[in-house]
């Protein structure tokens, strides 16, 4: 007969395995905030990289075309695929949906293509000069991209400045 201090013991204590629990509930409220940084920061780097993308399809266009930039927005660029299949979508994370319109400054004018804060891409599509720049912003060139939005990045930059 076995007495009860020779019995082998059968699973866990509720002691332990609250403990168990604590210490996973730790490691979640730890993980699951870098998670979500770590998202947007992924959302970040692709709209970057559509950006880059862009720019080198318009810098071949602006080769082919012998040093004529697209007067018209960009669906030239997609006419047979020949520089690009299709305008990418662009995520600015957490701020806007995803877009792949162009606005450019026949569409929206001088001054409101500078801050549109629409998610959009911006393209200046004439060769002139504007005739107002907001305060704090950089003139637009013929042939100039990028990116629709007023909010901040990780870093703290703002979109329009890329």
């Amino acid at each position: 007969m076995l007495s009860l201090m020779t019995r082998p013991r059968r699973g866990f204590t509720l002691i332990e395995l609250m403990i168990v629990v604590a210490i996973i509930g730790i490691l979640a409220a730890v993980a699951i905030p870098k998670f979500a940084s770590l998202l947007r920061k992924s959302r970040e780097g692709s709209a970057k990289g559509s950006l880059g993308a862009m720019r080198s399809v318009l810098s071949i266009y602006y080769g082919d075309m012998e040093g004529q930039y697209p007067t018209d927005g960009l669906d030239c660029l997609t006419v047979g695929g020949k520089y690009i299949s299709a305008i990418p979508t662009l995520q600015v994370a957490d701020y806007h949906n995803g877009s792949s319109s162009v606005e450019n400054n026949t569409t929206l004018g001088f001054a409101a293509i500078f801050m549109a804060d629409q998610g959009h891409w911006g393209y200046w599509s004439s060769s002139t000069e504007p005739m107002f720049v907001p305060a704090g912003y950089s003139p637009r060139h013929w042939g100039d991209l990028w990116i629709g939005c007023i909010h901040t990045d990780t870093k703290g930059s703002f979109w329009t400045i890329y």
